[in-house]
């Protein structure tokens, strides 16, 4: 990570904030989105200093200010680290009654894919065609029959079943970075609600776009400032999630989605929508690409209901656009490896996709009824069929006050900073994942740890 690509002196000099400020939160949100790795050493305060035009008492201000939120670590003579996170059971040799209860990480649970998963393996391995034909080099935009399959899949959102108008990829990171890198460069701004799903935080970042917030309510977008912000920035792309928004769990209504898919088509703005989470809904609403089949990119995966790593996506949008990104996949990798898209296809073909989805609704509303007692009282936001709920923080509680208390007694979180865009402050809230513990009793306990500590005054000094 070069950190004169993440901060200069000419952004020290732009922004309205105390200079150890805003380098204390651009290396926040570079730790939180992954682009400084846990260990890695940072500048010595001397080197940084020197870099940025300030004193070494600012830099000395803004990495204690990144120790006070739990994401970095002195050491006497050796200089300052990003924190290394014990993470799950594996961090602490599997020793589960030790391991940190898990509220941070956002992943499917698991509900018997494995069996499906050897079943169709099984199947596979008398298929002397098909595994001959998954050896050889593929379309770019997919065999046929996967492409059948995904549109199939989109139907649910409301999407029109075309496979022409389909192409797979290796999950929905992997489609937006494709459609990034085909419309994208840098400089040019990409609107997007004001907390944002982290990948495309990263995604921005490596490639020098600019992420624009534009204002939201609890049902996300708000259409007038759509408008606004895209006229002031002479911006074409926008990006969001109107089916349970990653963090808030925000949906649009329908009334909403028409207001925006309005505003979209008279301002010829091009959507990058993520229907990743509303894969799990029993009856989503249609997808907001659904209104503007030329005006838009739906991009899906199981990643958050059924197996994150079979890296199976699906990209809908007008076929001139497909031939488009299917030069990009072919510059990238030249094309997507089909046997997980295989698995996938008969997996929706059997429908025994729906059935593994519907086993991942129940154990999401399993462990929605554990919580819903421990949250009597706070404000919160939660929805049917999603593991997340959002919790605003009472005062005098601040965010990273209150996730390095979580963490001091075993309980990991993610705060608001870790979606947050641009330099404007991020509401002192944190999100809850139901999803990665396994054991509802272990998610119990560290629910009622969380409901103890806002009920206590915080002990550690305020943030400013």
């Amino acid at each position: 990570m070069f950190l004169d690509q993440l901060l200069t002196p000419a952004d020290l000099r732009r922004s309205d904030k105390p200079r150890y400020q805003t380098i204390a939160e651009e290396l926040a949100q570079a730790i939180l989105i992954g682009q400084l790795a846990p260990g890695e050493r940072l500048p010595t305060q001397r080197q940084l200093a020197q870099q940025l035009h300030v004193t070494t008492g600012t830099i000395s201000r803004a990495y204690s200010t990144l120790e006070r939120r739990g994401l970095a670590t002195a050491r006497v003579g050796d200089g300052t680290y990003v924190r290394t996170q014990e993470h799950g059971t594996e961090a602490r040799g599997g020793d589960l009654a030790s391991a940190p209860i898990d509220f941070a990480y956002n992943q499917a649970i698991p509900v018997g894919e494995s069996k499906a998963l050897q079943r169709a393996l099984m199947e596979l391995s008398s298929d002397e065609d098909t595994i001959h034909q998954l050896t050889r080099y593929q379309p770019e935009v997919g065999w046929r029959r996967h492409r059948e399959a995904g549109a199939t899949w989109l139907r649910r959102f409301g999407m029109s079943g075309d496979f022409n108008r389909v192409m797979i990829t290796h999950g929905a990171q992997h489609a937006l970075a494709c459609v990034l890198r085909t419309l994208a460069r840098p400089g040019d701004a990409v609107l997007t609600e004001p907390l944002c799903y982290p990948g495309m935080l990263g995604l921005a970042r490596s490639m020098r776009l600019q992420l624009i917030a534009v204002e939201c309510d609890d049902e996300g977008l708000v259409p007038s400032a759509l408008e606004r912000t895209a006229r002031n920035f002479d911006a074409k792309l926008v990006f969001c999630t109107p089916t349970l928004q990653n963090p808030t769990t925000s949906t649009m209504s329908m009334v909403r989605r028409e207001e925006i898919a309005a505003t979209i088509r008279r301002r010829n703005l091009l959507l990058i929508e993520d229907c990743v989470a509303a894969a799990a809904v029993a009856a989503p609403l249609p997808a907001l690409s659904a209104l503007l089949p030329q005006h838009a990119l739906l991009l899906s995966s199981f990643s958050k209901a059924l197996a994150p790593g079979l890296r199976v996506g699906y990209l809908e949008a007008a076929p001139e656009w497909l031939g488009k990104f299917s030069a990009t996949i072919r510059a990238d990798s030249f094309m997507v490896t089909p046997l997980a898209h295989d698995i996938v296809t008969r997996w929706i073909d059997s429908g025994q996709c729906e059935q593994l989805l519907e086993q991942h609704r129940r154990m999401v509303a399993e462990r929605q009824q554990c919580a819903l007692p421990l949250l009597a009282g706070l404000e919160h936001r939660m929805a049917p069929d999603c593991p997340l709920i959002w919790l605003p923080l009472p005062e005098p509680w601040r965010a990273g006050q209150f996730s390095a208390a979580m963490r001091h007694s075993g309980v990991l979180v993610r705060t608001a900073d870790h979606f947050a865009i641009g330099r404007a402050p991020a509401p002192h809230a944190i999100r809850i994942s139901l999803n990665a513990e396994r054991d509802v009793e272990r998610i119990g306990r560290g629910l009622e740890i969380m409901r103890s500590l806002l009920q206590t005054p915080p002990s550690m000094p305020m943030e400013s």
